[in-house]
């Protein structure tokens, strides 16, 4: 005779939300003048074409992890729980300097939480808002209590400085956030997706393998990996298929483009963000986040650097609706409407 054997579920939570950010922006300042001088460039020709007008880049010192660990911590502070309540980790970055081991589960370790899930995403320029995504469901499954979110990015050290087709784009940062549960909706459903037919519109010259086959052979005079773009085709790829996405996310959340306080998407370009903006028809109320004219583009680091942008210069306030939408490499997307939460401390 069997016995029948119930299987048990953590409670569900029915809300979650954003409830602290924080972020790491390096400390070193790079301008158009600086970096023109190797790219056979200008101001001018740069801002023109990304809207760029200098980009933080990061110092020797200012590791992948340093950065992690910055955003991580004010985060922590500004959510204003006991850290040790925090029992998963996701680090969202396509430039950790290692395939394995993860870098996640290093920074749990120096964050003071031994044994929590710790994992990392490689969803390139979506990683930030995959991982909200997950965080947000894991929540609501009542798989975790408190999710702790980090998209981080040391993109310098991937970049070729002298191709002038790209190199004046990228950044380095962190953002972070906290993520819980909440008794009002924070944090709409995510509409996320892939589009694997354009998976080598961007992403890097060489495989992991073949660098390694250089390093036996030459050395230290082997060259990392760089990023490899066909920018014309992915500026096409945006216009025509993100539209939808960021719809399909306002639908989904049950509000409209008018309930909109603030426009957050991945900072890859400022003609795309422009673009984007014109096509949503955005309510002349609704703050449109152009971090990158400062910051440059920061892949998985760029919306919580942004969100964290708009709410130190009050552009945009705490409890505001914001749309949020990274898109890169892959080619991925994700976006999911927010309600932002309080200034970093």
């Amino acid at each position: 005779m069997s016995v029948e054997i119930a299987v048990q579920a953590p409670p569900a939570v029915p809300h979650s939300a954003i409830l602290g950010l924080g972020v790491y922006r390096p400390s070193r300042v790079v301008t158009n003048d600086e970096l023109a001088e190797s790219l056979d460039s200008s101001d001018e020709w740069i801002r023109t074409r990304s809207g760029i007008r200098s980009r933080r880049l990061c110092t020797e010192s200012e590791t992948l992890v340093e950065m992690s660990l910055g955003s991580a911590r004010q985060a922590i502070e500004s959510s204003g729980i006991d850290p040790q309540q925090i029992d998963c980790v996701l680090l969202a970055t396509m430039s950790s300097p290692l395939v394995t081991p993860a870098t996640a589960p290093l920074l749990a370790t120096e964050l003071g939480l031994p044994g929590v899930a710790a994992l990392d995403v490689v969803n390139a320029c979506a990683g930030f808002c995959s991982t909200v995504g997950m965080a947000s469901d894991m929540i609501r499954a009542g798989t975790a209590e408190y999710v702790l979110v980090i998209g981080a990015e040391r993109l310098s050290d991937m970049v070729d400085w002298t191709d002038r087709t790209n190199a004046f784009l990228f950044g380095d940062g962190a953002g972070a956030a906290v993520i819980g549960p909440s008794e009002t909706v924070g944090i709409g459903p995510v509409v996320w997706g892939s589009d694997g037919s354009h998976w080598d519109m961007l992403g890097q010259n060489k495989s992991m393998g073949a660098f390694m086959d250089e390093v036996k052979e030459l050395g230290s005079a082997a060259q990392r990996p760089i990023f490899k773009m066909d920018g014309p085709a992915l500026f096409r790829w945006t216009l025509g298929a993100l539209e939808q996405v960021c719809q399909e996310a306002l639908k989904r959340a049950g509000v409209t483009v008018d309930d909109l306080d603030a426009f957050i998407p991945h900072q890859a370009n400022g003609r795309i963000t422009e673009m984007l903006a014109r096509q949503l028809k955005l309510p002349a109320g609704c703050t449109v986040a152009y971090d990158i004219v400062e910051q440059g583009n920061t892949s998985a680091a760029s919306v919580p650097l942004a969100m964290e942008g708009l709410l130190r210069t009050g552009a945009a306030k705490p409890g505001d609706i914001a749309l949020l939408i990274g898109f890169g490499a892959g080619l991925v997307y994700a976006a999911q409407v927010v309600r932002l939460p309080g200034v970093p401390r």
